[in-house]
């Protein structure tokens, strides 16, 4: 009887081994296999679903969950809708989530032809809310998308309740250079990555508290940079050519504003919190201790929480 139980043992170690082996070979082997799996069930945990819709030239996919009031999130250069999912999801279910790939980013189109700077993108994310038929939202951006949220909040205050700057928005000079103001002022573009080497310095960069990324994501990802560096490139400079642009408006912004900026941000230095609250005083500017550019994906939950504070104290009374 022991011996038969022993063997039994056995063979369900070597069933087990052998399982964890195919198992591995997939996700090493194979990672595009398994990367569509753990996208949706990574969307399904925080009650977000995949939608699309065309909107002029672009047919645009984004991610819509929970009920209440609409709250837009928009990403920032070269990243995508699915870095929102874990704030999303600590966000409680509380808000209607609106998170779009932002035309020319992601999985919705790049037309290369058109032009992609802030002027371009700022009536593509209002013609986006005309086509969802919301009226108004909060937004909320990282990089990039702040400053997208802060351009249409000064264009269309009527249809913006407030905005948020989750990590530092894009376009604010800075009393003490960033290593990303240093890598520009040599002439070199950091965020954008022609081989493996150049994309971990990018995310080192972007990174003071890497998230924890399974292997198919992170590989996807910089196949992804890689293959379109060349188009990034373009996109890239479209955005420099207007480095300071939010620098020079942000004064006149009349809906109320959140800033999140983490204080080992390295691609926006922490110096110029100091100089927004400077320009636009009313803003409320925390300082996110131990945390790099993207605190959405660093420190999804504490960023949230700050966040659903925020909002609650937009609610009408």
């Amino acid at each position: 009887m022991q011996e038969e139980t022993a063997l039994k043992l056995k063979r369900l170690a070597l069933i087990m081994a052998i399982s964890a082996c195919i198992v591995s070979a997939v996700w090493y082997g194979l990672p595009e296999a398994v990367r569509p799996t753990l996208v949706d069930l990574h969307r399904k945990s925080a009650g977000l679903q995949e939608r699309s819709i065309q909107v002029g030239k672009h047919h645009i996919r984004y991610l819509e969950g929970g009920r209440g009031q609409t709250v837009v999130l928009l990403h920032g250069i070269f990243a995508e809708k699915d870095h929102w999912v874990d704030f999303a999801r600590a966000l409680g279910g509380h808000y209607r989530i609106i998170v779009p790939d932002l035309p020319g980013y992601g999985g919705s189109t790049r037309i290369e032809d058109e032009p992609y700077d802030y002027a371009a993108q700022t009536r593509r994310l209002a013609a986006l809310l005309d086509a969802l038929g919301i009226e108004r939202a909060h937004l909320a951006g990282s990089s990039m998308g702040g400053t997208l949220a802060a351009l249409l909040a000064l264009q269309q205050p009527q249809r913006v309740d407030s905005v948020a700057f989750i990590g530092a928005p894009h376009g604010i000079r800075s009393p003490q250079p960033s290593t990303m103001d240093r890598e520009i002022d040599a002439g070199r573009a950091p965020l954008v990555a022609h081989d493996t080497p150049a994309f971990e310095r990018m995310m080192a960069l972007l990174f003071e508290r890497p998230p924890l990324l399974p292997y198919p994501i992170l590989q996807h990802a910089q196949a992804q940079a890689i293959e379109r560096a060349p188009s990034n490139g373009r996109l890239w400079n479209e955005q420099l050519r207007d480095r300071h642009l939010l620098h020079e408006r942000i004064s006149a912004l009349q809906v109320p504003l959140l800033v999140l900026w983490g204080e080992r941000d390295r691609v926006f230095d922490v110096s110029a919190a100091g100089t927004l609250r400077g320009l636009l005083p009313p803003a409320r500017v925390e300082q996110l201790p131990g945390l790099g550019h993207l605190p959405m994906m660093e420190a999804p939950v504490e960023t949230a929480r700050r966040y659903a504070t925020f909002l609650q104290a937009q609610a009408p009374r």
